[in-house]
């Protein structure tokens, strides 16, 4: 039988990001339900403020070497499955991220065990671990049973609650010695983007603006609601294909993942691309003149209107209330 759970920490720049959170959540969860532990593995240059962070697991495996700021998936993959085999795991938990995007698949090679990516829930009944992964974007949802003890799973950004995953204490820490393999490639510098726009993902309000705001004059009309409901505008990515917003305010699949308190959705179609991006949203409000249009089947409430000619009266009711 195994003896525990591991979450693959996530960390960028010294900050621990939020997927290991839901992570260490939903890992938690599991080994209660197996009666083991959940143990966090955590790597890198300089790690060790990362600990304080990871009071939800009951122990942290600590690898830190200063060869291990960027290392390279093959590098990844060969100390954790010297982890993963010394610490008898049986599944192991990683974000689906641009940060560790191939490790997944190329740890379950070496380990000779299954990869379950995109996954949305997980659940464990009678001993039997069941993954639920989204497929083509979300339009299918495939719920596969773990016959095997041991699989590797990438978890999909946003399908946890983190705060499940968040405690502020230190568990035991037990370093770990990097096995003597050869670094290459070697990482030389991050290169940081221009600062100045909006973190969309921050945000309690976005107004969100899609094809039918027809030409950029119109994405005033969104800025005319930011400025009586505070929030940030963004976009599908119709808009920013034309370079009417920059792609740091894109919402979707090949965008941002976002859940904030109001969601305004202008002109929006609602394709399932976008819609996973935004579908979690505490409060969806939808505009468009479309009575068809999907965005209606995920909204809270919905306005089947032009919007040119709703979000003055809206904004214009605002400004009077307040």
């Amino acid at each position: 039988m195994a003896k525990c759970i591991m979450v693959l920490v996530e960390h960028f720049q010294g900050t621990v990001v939020d997927i290991t959170y839901e992570m260490l959540g939903a890992g938690r969860k599991i080994a209660e339900s197996l009666d083991v532990p959940l143990t966090a593995v955590v790597f890198g240059k300089d790690v060790n403020k990362c600990l304080s962070a990871l009071g939800a697991a009951d122990s942290v495996v600590l690898i830190e070497d200063e060869r291990l700021e960027m290392p390279g998936i093959r590098i990844i993959a060969e100390i954790l499955k010297s982890v993963f085999e010394q610490k008898e795991a049986s599944i192991m938990l990683m974000g689906g991220t641009n940060i560790t995007a191939g490790i997944g698949p190329s740890l379950a090679c070496k380990l000779k065990v299954p990869f379950l990516n995109f996954c949305k829930n997980i659940s464990v009944e009678g001993g039997t671990v069941t993954v639920t992964s989204q497929l083509f974007g979300g339009k299918i949802l495939s719920n596969v049973n773990l016959t095997n003890d041991k699989c590797i799973i990438s978890v999909y950004p946003g399908s946890f609650q983190n705060e499940a995953g968040k405690a502020a204490k230190i568990p035991p820490v037990e370093e770990f010695a990097v096995p003597a393999i050869e670094f290459e490639p070697t990482f030389k510098r991050y290169i940081e983007p221009e600062a100045g726009d909006v973190d969309i993902t921050k945000e309690s309000v976005l107004i969100s603006v899609g094809r039918g705001i027809e030409n950029s004059d119109n994405i005033s009309l969104a800025d005319d609601l930011v400025s009586v409901l505070g929030g940030a505008v963004a976009a599908s990515r119709p808009v920013i294909d034309q370079g009417w917003l920059p792609l740091s305010r894109q919402v979707g699949k090949s965008g941002m993942i976002v859940k904030p308190k109001l969601y305004f959705a202008l002109g929006i179609s609602g394709a399932p691309e976008h819609v996973e991006g935004m579908k979690d949203s505490e409060l969806i409000v939808a505009v468009n003149k479309d009575a068809a249009a999907p965005i209606f089947n995920v909204a809270h409430y919905g306005i089947c209107a032009d919007l040119q000619d709703i979000v003055p009266v809206l904004v214009e009711n605002l400004k009077n209330k307040n």
